[in-house]
């Protein structure tokens, strides 16, 4: 509910009548044409405005279909990273690659590097079988870039839960190519 500050003023009839508005018929009427020649007005300017300024809607598009090829490069990743396949996932980002977690920063310089990784040979350890997104949601979207929150689930190959981790993930539009550039989570 909205606050409303309730301000209270005392005083006498005598004083509450002369503070009444007047009840005269011709101007709740003038009221009434006066309020909807004000509407048209700014209907009339924020159009003008709109028309004025394309890059508005320009920038509108622009950012939904940046937030689309970013999800569908979040996909991507997902079913790169479920196979195991180190070439696919790595196909998957964009360089310099970065990861926040595990206390650490990890930065790969390109594709080739981030393939020589163990990731796949010490996450199985831990119970781990497969991942998917829980949430998705944008929260800075720009034509080359799209920053993601994300809720993740890792799963043992009961498909039970072994644990639920939030993140953040940067998609870049690099050369053509939409990946995810950054990831900062709180997962091992």
């Amino acid at each position: 509910t909205r606050y409303r500050p309730h301000i209270e003023r005392r005083c006498g009839d005598s004083e509450k009548d002369s503070l009444q508005k007047p009840t005269n018929p011709s101007s709740e009427g003038k009221d009434s044409a006066l309020k909807t020649i004000t509407k048209i007005t700014l209907t009339l300017i924020f159009a003008q405005l709109l028309a004025a300024n394309p890059t508005f809607a320009q920038d509108r598009n622009e950012n939904t279909q940046a937030i689309e090829h970013a999800m569908s490069a979040l996909d991507a990743f997902m079913v790169a990273f479920n196979s195991r396949d180190m070439k696919a996932w790595a196909a998957t980002l964009n360089y310099p690659h970065v990861r926040f977690a595990s206390e650490t920063v990890t930065v790969w310089a390109n594709a080739q590097e981030f393939e020589g990784g163990a990731t796949f040979e010490v996450l199985p350890r831990t119970g781990w079988d497969h991942s998917r997104w829980l949430s998705r949601k944008v929260s800075l979207a720009s034509p080359g870039k799209v920053h993601v929150n994300t809720t993740f689930q890792r799963y043992n190959d009961k498909n039970e839960p072994i644990g639920t981790y939030e993140s953040l993930y940067i998609v870049t539009l690099i050369d053509g190519h939409w990946g995810t550039q950054a990831r900062s989570s709180l997962a091992p």
